[in-house]
């Protein structure tokens, strides 16, 4: 059962420390729990930090008891600790009060709290002739994380002791916050359910395909209600709101882009869309991208699944949305077709997405060439459910597991490991375990490091789906408040790209070497990518690069750390081509050059990056050109930017443009009448008139209209206003290059008064 969270009452919870009222950054929210709904507790979807790339959470670490300070990567990576920390101890969760920032509405504080918290409200016991069991006790126990200036989230508040029994290892899978209906559950339910087996039936599958009732994951009631809900799935009122507003983007934007699958008319169908800055954005970075189905593993109220990437400062970057009401094989392919259609027909190198074996038949059928990987985090969280009892059994299993999988730094050495686990846990047998292996090269990380993700480590892996609407969009989310937290994620992440971008051209890093490399690369990446290449090149002041093989036209290196001989990685350099290859792999799999290989090069002198090491989709010029193909996009033919490609080339001129104007008071002037004379010249422009176009995409199906006036008229008067606006411009060019010849004539008196002062001082 799902419950409305805008119908919550709220009321004051003692002691707790979630900021100050008067504080006009911070609103404090609290969601009271009514006696009929508070029963149930959250299963917490795959989110990663905000800006960060993915980097390690809590989850990976041995020693998973909470702690005060203890940090995170998002506020879910932290409710997913504190969930498989209670499911390991014995007791349920769900979260309680949270704290916004006023600057952008987004949650800041949260709490999250044992599922016995508080008592019940009394009163109510007349309305309901059944007598509920007593579940709240007022248990104290609880976890507070708070965000950080860095963007992590710390634990600020930690309470263990519980008032109540703890649930033995047999039964944790009972409660609440450890049942959830899995994507790959759903699947093989609505196939029994096409099959015309009931709730008993499907259980009795799903225990026996499971190998026992512990390891299904949720109850008879929870099939039960999957199966009730799964024959009413549609959208409801709020769907035409949807459709209302992807019509409305699409008449203001001729990039807009959207598609329907099915009965359009009763918010039935699938739908898709994508706006221009998503489908301009990916033509700069859709070499990787992520599907993202945390609504499936969670209780979410709309099935939204949103495809995201990296852009060149690591943050999440949105290449299109959809509502996913049908969840068959086909809507899927149809789905990733069109999403294909909105992308020029341009395929990923690889994408991310969820184990599921309707997906990924799909993702084989719409990208055949592109590599597939599982989210790590949908098979940790599988693994808790399937290894049950040995997670509960061998309190060490989950960090050895954990290790085995992350901190393999060559396939024998996970195989070795592997096998060593399966042997001293007695899981030789285990068909979860197996299947896993079998399908290792697709999300064991040492098996993806030769092919390109994205992301600054390996080992950084897909600990967690890259979930652009973090903080925006969650399990509570109805379909009336979709497009507004939707827009509010996009207005949001423009800023900070907007911020890196500033901070890139005016925040010039620290170098900490003298080598012509660092500085190279200071000016050619942005200032996030370039941090990570400094710490590499560092690095290297404490590698050994020994030759151990000198024949024919490469040479390989054996290059280890100082004082760690048994880490070992060979690099394989060609001196004529300055190309290089390290077993590490990490720039295949990052696109930036791992420390090996520069240590190679720093024994080669070679003192800048060759160019093949310089990947563009890093640098600052990451979105210079245009490579969209207009004609696929449904853009008019006779443009040659669109409108996105327009706006984005237009700030970053603007940026270059402040900075050299504001040099001095005369070349100011200078760019401030440049400036008038182009605002005049933009308005005649307009004045002029331009052509209306409108595309139309339903059903896959694409109309395309365009419309111009006296066209051969306004192409003489244009290239007459260009050719003015040509001589001008040289004009300009001339009087710059005497201000500046002015200039130095005038530090040359300067320099030769300067040196007359000091000789007659001698004399």
């Amino acid at each position: 059962m799902i419950i409305n969270m805008d119908h919550l009452n709220v009321i004051p919870f003692d002691n707790i420390n979630m900021g100050s009222e008067d504080d006009p950054n911070t609103a404090l929210h609290l969601e009271h729990h009514q006696p009929h709904n508070l029963d149930f507790d959250f299963d917490y979807p795959n989110n990663n930090n905000d800006d960060d790339l993915l980097e390690p959470t809590s989850l990976s670490d041995p020693n998973l008891d909470p702690y005060e300070g203890m940090e995170f990567d998002s506020e879910q990576s932290a409710r997913i600790f504190y969930n498989s920390y209670a499911r390991r101890v014995g007791f349920s969760t769900r979260v309680s009060v949270y704290q916004r920032s006023r600057r952008d509405g987004s949650i800041i504080c949260r709490q999250i709290v044992c599922s016995r918290e508080g008592f019940r409200r009394e009163g109510n016991e007349n309305r309901s002739k059944r007598q509920r069991t007593v579940t709240r006790v007022g248990c104290k126990a609880q976890m507070t994380v708070k965000k950080q200036s860095s963007g992590k989230w710390a634990v600020t508040k930690l309470v263990e002791d519980h008032n109540h029994e703890l649930v033995p290892p047999d039964k944790v899978h009972s409660l609440r916050s450890h049942r959830h209906v899995s994507g790959s559950a759903r699947s093989l339910i609505d196939t029994l359910q096409a099959a015309g087996m009931g709730p008993s039936g499907v259980m009795s599958v799903l225990i026996r395909e499971s190998g026992g009732i512990n390891n299904v994951g949720f109850t008879k009631v929870d099939c039960q209600n999957y199966m009730s809900t799964s024959r009413q799935r549609t959208l409801g009122p709020g769907g035409q709101a949807v459709f209302d507003y992807l019509k409305q983007m699409q008449a203001e934007d001729p990039g807009f882009f959207y598609a329907v699958q099915g009965d359009f008319e009763n918010s039935t169908g699938n739908v898709f869309w994508a706006d221009a800055n998503a489908r301009m954005n990916y033509s700069f970075f859709g070499d990787t991208i992520t599907f993202d189905t945390t609504y499936r593993t969670n209780r979410y109220r709309v099935p939204f699944a949103p495809f995201t990437g990296w852009n060149h400062h690591g943050q999440p970057l949105l290449f299109g949305c959809a509502l996913l009401l049908n969840e068959s094989e086909s809507s899927f392919v149809w789905l990733f077709q069109t999403w294909l259609a909105a992308m020029s027909g341009h395929h990923p190198i690889s994408i991310t997405t969820d184990q599921d074996r309707i997906i990924r038949a799909a993702v084989s059928q719409a990208f055949p060439g592109t590599r597939l990987r599982f989210c790590k985090w949908n098979v940790f969280r599988e693994a808790q459910e399937k290894l049950s009892h040995e997670y509960h059994s061998h309190p060490t299993f989950e960090p050895e597991f954990h290790r085995c999988i992350n901190m393999a730094e060559s396939i024998d050495e996970f195989e070795s490991c592997w096998e060593s686990l399966l042997q001293r846990f007695d899981l030789s047998d285990n068909e979860w375990l197996q299947s896993m292996y079998n399908a290792r090269q697709q999300w064991v990380p040492v098996y993806l490091q030769d092919t390109f993700f994205g992301e600054m480590s390996i080992l950084q892996g897909s600990d967690s789906i890259n979930s652009y609407f973090d903080g925006y969009i969650n399990a509570s989310t109805n379909i009336h408040n979709l497009i507004k937290q939707y827009e509010k994620a996009m207005v949001i992440r423009h800023e900070k790209e907007v911020k890196a971008d500033y901070d890139t051209l005016n925040s010039p890093p620290v170098l900490k070497t003298p080598s012509p490399m660092e500085k190279q690369a200071a000016n050619l990446y942005t200032r996030r990518i370039f941090m990570k290449f400094q710490e590499e090149l560092v690095e290297t002041l404490a590698y050994l690069a020994t030759v151990v093989d000198d024949i024919g036209s490469a040479i390989t290196y054996r290059v280890a750390k100082f004082g760690e001989d048994h880490k070992v990685h060979h690099v394989r350099f060609n001196a004529f081509e300055k190309r290089a290859s390290c077993s590490c792999q990490m720039f295949e799999f990052s696109g930036i050059i791992c420390r090996h290989i520069l240590a190679v090069f720093r024994v080669k002198n070679v003192l800048t990056l060759p160019s093949n090491y310089i990947l563009k989709r890093w640098t600052r010029n990451a979105k210079s050109g245009v490579v969209l193909d207009e004609h696929s996009l449904g853009l008019p033919c006779n443009t040659q930017e669109s409108l996105a490609a327009r706006s984005e080339n237009l700030r970053l001129e603007a940026i270059k443009y402040v900075e050299e104007g504001a040099e001095s008071e005369h070349i100011y002037n200078v760019a401030m009448d440049a400036l008038h004379e182009a605002i005049r010249k933009v308005a005649a422009a307009k004045r002029c008139g331009s052509a209306l176009v409108q595309t139309t995409v339903v059903n896959g199906s694409q109309q395309l209209q365009s419309y111009s006036l006296d066209e051969d008229g306004k192409i003489q008067e244009l290239t007459a206003e260009l050719e003015q606006a040509s001589q001008q411009c040289e004009a300009y060019r001339t009087k710059l290059l005497c201000v500046m010849k002015d200039m130095e004539e005038w530090k040359l008196r300067i320099s030769v008064k300067v040196q007359n002062v000091r000789l007659k001082m001698k004399d």
